[in-house]
C-alpha cells in the first residue's frame, strides 16, 4: 500500500525521500520493525484479552515435568502471529504481486483452520477440535489453489534460455534483449525447480508425464498439496515445548527471506546459477514481517510461556513456510531447511506404525521412542525443557547455513 502511495507522490509531486520506497531492502527493514513491533506494543492486550475470555490450554497429563504448570496459560496466541504479518505486509509489499496475494490468502486461510480448531477445543470444550479429515481437507484445498495458480498465472515465470523454451515447448510470456547482459532469454512458463547439489540443478516436473504440458496438472498439483499438507502438519506436531516452533519458524523464515533475495535478482541468480524468478522478491518483505511476527511471539512465548500459539499459529506456521519454498522452487531443499519438522513427524510416523506392528504381531504393542514427538522423548530422558529447545534451534540454524551452502555447493 504504501509502495503505491509513494510512486504515486513521487511520480506526480517529486516528494523527496518517497523513492526509498522503490527499494527492497527498505520495505523490507521497514516491515520487520514494524512486525516485531506490533507484537511487542499490543501482545499483552492480546493475552489479557485472550485471559479474560478463558481462552486457557487444556493439558492432558503426560507424566511430564512442568506439565501441570502450563494448565490455564492463555492460547489461540497464532492471532497475534497473524496480525503481525498481515499489517505489515498489507502497508509494505506490493499489492498488485501475485506472490504477495497469494501469500496474504494462505496466512488467513491457514489461520482460519486453526482458529477454528481451537475454537472447538477450548470454548466448547470439545477435546479432539475440528476433525482431522476437515483439517486435511482445508490444506488440500490451499495446495490446490497454490498449485494452479503456479501453474495458470502469467506472471509466474522464470528466466530461461531462448532455446530451452522452444525446445521444451514451454509458453513464453516475455522477450527479454538478446544484447542485453542477460543474454538470448526469454520468461516462460516453465514447470522447473531447482535441485540441491548437482550441477545442472533443474528438474522439470513435465518428465512425470512425458511431456506433455497438458497433463502437468496430474504431477504438480498432487506434489504441492503432498508438501503443503505434510508441512503445515508436521508445524503442529512441533508445537509443544516453550519457543520450539516460534524459534524454529524465526530461522526458516530468515532463510526462505534470503532464497528469496537471490532468486529475485537476476545478477545473483546468474552468478548462481539458479532460477531468476521475476518479481519473487516481494516475498523477502513477507517474509520479513513473518520474522519479525515470530521472534515478536518468542518475546511471550518463550519458557515460561505467558501465550500459546495453539492450532491457530501453528498450522499458519507450517502452511505458509511450504508456500514460500513451493513459490520460490525450492521444494526439494525442505527435507534439509525444515529437518526439524520432518524428524518431529516421522517420529510421530514411526511410533505409531510400530506399536500396532508388534501388537498385531505379539498382542503387546512397543515403542521406539519413550514419547512421541522427538521433543517429548527427550523430556522422559530428564532433559529440561529449555535444554531441548535451544538444542533444537542450534540443528535449526545449522540446517539452515546448509540450506544456504546448497547454492554453490554441487
Amino acid at each position: 500500500m504504501l509502495y503505491h502511495l509513494f510512486e504515486y507522490l513521487q511520480v506526480n509531486y517529486d516528494l523527496p525521500g518517497a523513492g526509498l520506497f522503490k527499494f527492497v531492502s527498505f520495505r523490507a527493514a521497514m516491515a520487520i520493525l514494524m512486525s516485531l513491533g506490533i507484537s511487542l506494543v499490543f501482545g499483552d492486550r492480546i493475552i489479557s484479552s485472550l485471559r479474560k475470555l478463558q481462552v486457557g490450554e487444556t493439558v492432558r497429563d503426560l507424566g511430564l515435568d512442568g506439565q501441570k504448570e502450563k494448565e490455564g496459560t492463555p492460547t489461540m496466541g497464532g492471532l497475534m502471529i497473524l496480525i503481525s504479518i498481515l499489517i505489515p505486509t498489507i502497508l509494505f509489499a506490493r499489492l498488485d504481486n501475485i506472490y504477495v496475494l497469494l501469500l496474504l490468502f494462505a496466512t488467513v486461510w491457514f489461520a482460519a483452520i486453526g482458529f477454528l480448531d481451537d475454537r472447538l477445543k477450548i470454548l466448547r470444550k470439545n477435546k479432539d477440535g475440528l476433525r482431522g479429515k476437515y483439517k486435511i481437507l482445508g490444506q488440500v484445498f490451499m495446495g490446490l489453489i497454490v498449485a494452479l495458480t503456479m501453474l495458470m498465472h502469467q506472471d509466474i515465470v522464470v528466466r530461461v534460455p531462448v532455446l530451452d523454451a522452444q525446445s521444451m515447448g514451454w509458453e513464453i510470456t516475455k522477450y527479454l534483449d538478446s544484447d542485453s547482459e542477460v543474454g538470448a532469454m526469454v520468461h516462460a512458463k516453465a514447470p522447473i525447480t531447482n535441485v540441491p547439489f548437482l550441477k545442472d540443478n533443474e528438474l522439470d516436473y513435465s518428465i512425470f508425464v512425458g511431456k506433455n504440458l497438458n497433463l502437468l496438472w496430474l504431477a504438480f498439483i498432487p506434489i504441492v498439496i503432498f508438501i503443503i499438507t505434510a508441512v503445515s502438519n508436521a508445524a503442529n506436531l512441533t508445537d509443544g515445548l516453550d519457543g520450539l516452533l516460534t524459534g524454529i519458524a524465526a530461522i526458516i523464515g530468515a532463510t526462505l527471506a534470503v532464497l528469496a533475495w537471490v532468486s529475485g535478482n537476476a545478477i545473483v541468480a546468474e552468478y548462481l546459477n539458479i532460477l531468476f524468478i521475476p518479481s519473487s522478491q516481494e516475498i523477502v518483505i513477507y517474509a520479513s514481517c513473518f520474522i519479525g511476527a515470530t521472534i515478536g511471539f518468542l518475546w511471550y512465548n518463550s519458557y515460561p510461556a505467558s501465550v500459546f500459539m495453539g492450532d491457530t499459529g501453528s498450522l499458519m506456521i507450517g502452511g505458509v513456510i511450504a508456500v514460500m519454498a513451493v513459490m520460490l522452487r525450492k521444494e526439494i531443499l525442505i527435507p534439509i531447511l525444515c529437518g526439524i519438522l520432518l524428524v518431529e513427524s516421522l517420529s510421530v510416523i514411526m511410533q505409531v506404525t510400530y506399536f500396532k506392528y508388534t501388537k498385531r504381531r505379539t498382542g503387546t504393542g512397543q515403542r521406539i521412542f519413550l514419547m512421541s514427538p522427538l521433543h517429548h522423548h527427550y523430556q522422559k530422558k530428564g532433559w529440561h525443557e529449555m535444554k531441548i529447545v535451544i538444542r533444537f534451534w542450534i540443528l535449526a540454524i545449522l540446517l539452515a547455513v546448509l540450506t544456504i551452502i546448497t547454492l554453490k555447493l554441487r
